[in-house]
């Protein structure tokens, strides 16, 4: 058994990388309604309708990581979505840009501030992943110690227009960025490490710990948010699940999980005030292709002191019986490869590294080449080629942009976008925006990935417009070519069983699962009082075990959103996304007026712009009104003897014209009013 000292971090050696952005704003999770811009450049009023605003909260962030570990929009992985090339605008975000300064302050969501920790308790505090899929965030404290499990991204719901991504707000955590003795990741897909690159930088890089493939995962994504910035990472790499790491109070020991990524493992934390048990994700695997994976149990967990804290990953609280084989799934990619008429077309997620490692050594034994296309799956294979986990020769895998050079059926093609994402590479295909792949009918596409929740209609969208292009279309409702990387009902049953935990947390789900899955420990006999469904920023403090049962403070930690929308830094809150929401559902009416500063009358013609509300050239008699309406306002608050108040004419066109068009129109657009006094 090796123990190891957090002290004894080493920098992890930066492997260059192309340089992107990750850059993070702070919104505020208020009512839309009363909260003020701190910069009037960037307040848009949005005039008579405030009460058509929709604020964002975490309860209504329903679909699963819209992309996790998958969207990545940006990067795949096991639940969400995979990474098309770059970001939204085209490219890959902040090529050659100078270094971003940032000012990143979280104002307070109105909750009562959670007081100091009391002497002798232990806190877990779930900062993200507990009511959506994503954002994965877990602090533990112990006195003047803190540890953290993962750092992961959520993708934006529908009502979130321009926003890429969201991390999670460690206002938390403001002030004790020195008593961080480490930062623990359980694996690497994107909605557990993602929003590492910002924040480590925000709490002054503290150790982190993890295995091969997802440290050097981090580190690319260091690198690509900040050219230099992996220099700057202390590591500790767990060399073996024996080891045994000290944190200050915590003592850190490790196990085995089976799950869609290469290198996820389990973490135990022993603590003066019992053990901690966090699954990361995982699944049980059904018929493995690698007969150890058979072998992983979890009975030794029931040994660690007690109490024990089960903290359960449970997106599969809802689905019923075994997963599929994964020899059968296997077996029919492998069949699909050899038997397809021309080309094979393979969307998936850009994390699944076991099963991209599968489908291209199924391609070499048949002679065939394979070319990768997503920025995200190239990286990834990129990375675990240099770790030794993808051995293939070298001739096997082309550029995409050669593939015109072989027989179409010696082509295989695994991309990303099998969630239906914008830009990624499927999407692209199918739309016939990708520069060097245009769909045959002789094409055979295959869907090797679940659909994310939340994602069904992009999903069904994609696959109508394949349907309608290719004459072979392959998913999961077809034949089974794909194995989740979550636990169903069956398996979680199974968990605690083998486990026999004290309490039971469920965890990294929406709300809705996290209730499933505590009903299958009741059902198993669990109380409801050792039962913890918490929400996120809930705080649940442990004292010693002869000192009482574990309780949830009434207080809560901030978790409102910190929004990710290109560069931008502090520029969005809820005020522009309510407009950004506005815009797209009204349009929006831009009145230009020019004013005579001596005679207060308007001089030449008032100008009225469209944008998604109506088309000016087919309204003339609406257009008329409006500019009346805007002549009459004016009178009504100028005078000659009176300097001209801008901020009060601006204000009467913009709140009475806005009434106006909605008792002509029943819409409400926004009003944009321009005011120029000569």
């Amino acid at each position: 058994m090796q123990e190891k000292h957090h002290d004894k971090a080493s920098p992890l050696s930066s492997t260059p990388a192309p340089i992107g952005a990750f850059e993070g704003i702070i919104a505020q999770r208020q009512n839309p309604r009363r909260q003020k811009p701190h910069h009037k450049k960037f307040s848009r009023s949005s005039g008579p309708r405030p009460e058509r605003a929709r604020s964002t909260s975490a309860q209504d962030t329903s679909a699963e990581l819209r992309g996790t570990a998958s969207r990545d929009g940006r990067q795949g992985g096991g639940k969400g979505r995979p990474q098309g090339g770059g970001g939204k605008r085209g490219g890959k975000r902040g090529f050659g840009t100078q270094p971003i300064v940032r000012n990143v302050h979280a104002r307070k969501s109105g909750a009562p501030d959670v007081p100091d920790i009391e002497p002798g308790k232990l806190r877990i505090i779930p900062l993200g992943g507990n009511e959506e899929v994503g954002r994965n965030m877990t602090v533990f404290e112990y006195g003047d110690d803190i540890i953290i499990i993962d750092m992961g991204v959520q993708f934006p719901e529908e009502d979130m227009p321009g926003i890429d991504y969201i991390v999670p707000n460690v206002s938390y955590l403001r002030g004790k960025e020195k008593n961080i003795r480490g930062v623990l990741f359980t694996h690497g897909h994107l909605d557990h490490i993602g929003a590492a690159p910002i924040l480590l930088k925000q709490l002054n890089y503290p150790t982190i710990i993890g295995r091969d493939f997802t440290l050097a995962l981090i580190q690319r994504k260091c690198e690509d948010e900040e050219k230099g910035a992996a220099k700057k990472l202390k590591a500790i790499r767990v060399k073996s699940l024996q080891d045994r790491i000290k944190l200050g109070a915590f003592e850190i020991r490790f196990f085995e999980v089976e799950h869609s990524i290469m290198d996820a493992m389990g973490i135990a934390i022993v603590t003066p005030n019992g053990s901690i048990i966090h699954m990361g994700d995982w699944t049980i695997t059904n018929e493995p292709i690698n007969p150890e994976a058979s072998d992983i149990k979890y009975n030794h967990l029931e040994e660690l002191p007690q109490p024990t804290f089960l903290m359960l990953e449970s997106l599969g609280a809802l689905k019923k019986g075994l997963p599929p084989s994964e020899t059968e799934v296997h077996t029919n990619l492998q069949n699909l490869i050899k038997s397809a008429p021309g080309r094979i077309i393979i969307g998936t997620f850009a994390s699944q590294i076991r099963r991209v490692a599968y489908l291209i050594e199924y391609a070499e034994r048949q002679g065939k080449r394979v070319a990768l296309e997503g920025y995200s799956m190239k990286m990834n294979i990129e990375v675990a080629k240099e770790l030794g986990y993808l051995k293939v020769k070298k001739e096997t895998i082309i550029p995409v942009n050669d593939i015109h050079k072989y027989p179409n059926n010696q082509i295989v093609v695994i991309c990303t976008g099998a969630q239906g994402e914008q830009n990624a590479a499927l999407s692209r295909i199918v739309t016939d925006n990708h520069r060097f792949i245009k769909l045959e009918k002789s094409d055979t596409i295959v869907f090797s990935s679940s659909v994310i929740p939340g994602n069904e209609r992009s999903i069904q969208r994609l696959k109508d417009n394949l349907y309608r292009k290719c004459d072979n279309v392959v998913h999961s409702d077809i034949m089974e070519i794909h194995i989740g990387g979550h636990g169903t009902i069956w398996e979680i049953e199974e968990i605690l069983r083998q486990v026999k935990a004290t309490y039971v947390l469920p965890v990294y789900a929406n709300h809705y699962f996290l209730k499933e899955a505590a009903k299958i420990a009741y059902r198993l006999g669990y109380p409801e009082k050792n039962v913890f469904v918490l929400d996120n920023g809930g705080v649940l403090e442990v004292p010693k075990q002869d000192e009482g049962m574990p309780t949830i403070r009434k207080e809560k930690a901030d978790t409102s959103y910190v929004f990710v929308d290109g560069l931008g830094v502090g520029d969005i809150g809820h005020v522009v996304l309510r407009d950004r929401q506005m815009l797209a559902q009204d349009g929006m009416l831009a009145i230009t007026v020019v004013i005579d500063s001596r005679s207060k009358k308007v001089m030449g013609n008032i100008q009225i712009t469209s944008r998604g509300f109506i088309h000016v050239k087919e309204n003339f008699d609406l257009v008329n009104d409006v500019k009346r309406k805007v002549q009459d306002i004016i009178k009504k608050n100028t005078s000659k003897e009176t300097s001209l108040d801008w901020e009060l004419v601006r204000n009467q066109i913009r709140e009475q014209v806005g009434q106006f068009l909605f008792q002509k129109t029943e819409r409400r657009p926004m009003v944009l009013p321009v005011v120029v006094e000569v």
